[in-house]
């Protein structure tokens, strides 16, 4: 998928997640902005509190043509991005007996 980078991070004992610094300069994040938290299915999307859910859906989907990136790449990446952290986090889904 190109133009994207996965990133790791943790959410803390009260729900308190870091993003990394790199990612906030690139969305121009700020400390003590709020932001908008859109639930996408299994996934999550968090825009600056200036997006609305119009202007954000507007803007992921110009970001996406920019770099080339289609819906299903999408999906494909983060399925792949699961089976990754799964596997590292649990192990093999496959020698489990796990489909």
């Amino acid at each position: 998928m190109a133009g994207t980078k996965p990133y790791r991070s943790h959410i803390r004992e009260r729900g308190q997640l870091t993003i990394p610094k790199e990612v906030r300069e690139k969305g121009a994040l700020y400390d003590g902005e709020a932001v908008t938290i859109i639930p996408l299915g299994n996934s999550i999307l968090v825009t600056p509190k200036k997006l609305g859910l119009e202007e954000a859906r507007r803007e992921i989907r110009k970001i996406m043509k920019r770099a080339g990136v289609t819906a299903a790449n999408l999906l494909e990446g983060l399925e792949e991005e699961r089976a990754k952290l799964y596997e590292e986090t649990y192990g093999d889904k496959k020698a489990k007996g796990l489909p």
